[in-house]
């Protein structure tokens, strides 16, 4: 089990980093397809087209992150689930501003190889 928890850790951080780099095409062999996203904006069941296109979109670009707490629950050999908080830099339309979040992805073994088929993110709690 240990082995499958770092697989998935290692391939939520390169996930990340495929975003921050600007290479869509490494996050995308790692989804399944269709793939669902649910964040603050909706649900988002996309292909990976629309992932490419998503991901190319210069309106939004990750400028800096930082995971930790990271925990992957795997129910059975074929699925599991990370969970995780991340502090994000991001630019939006030109405005830069920070995003504190918790997200989760769960993963499904597809033909041998692991595969990203839902994450989620939910704003962590105010300060305030």
């Amino acid at each position: 089990m240990s082995k499958q928890k770092n697989e998935i850790e290692r391939l939520e951080k390169a996930f990340w980093q495929s975003i921050l780099e600007g290479s869509p095409q490494v996050a995308t062999e790692m989804l399944t397809e269709p793939a669902l996203m649910v964040s603050g904006h909706g649900a988002n069941k996309f292909d990976h087209a629309a992932y490419t296109k998503m991901a190319n979109d210069d309106r939004f670009k990750l400028l800096d992150y930082k995971i930790s707490a990271m925990d992957v629950l795997l129910p059975t050999e074929d699925v599991a689930v990370a969970s995780y908080r991340v502090v994000q830099k991001v630019e939006t339309e030109g405005k830069a501003t920070e995003m504190d979040v918790y997200d989760t992805s769960t993963w499904v073994k597809v033909d041998g190889q692991w595969r990203c088929v839902m994450h989620t993110e939910s704003p962590a709690a105010s300060k305030h």
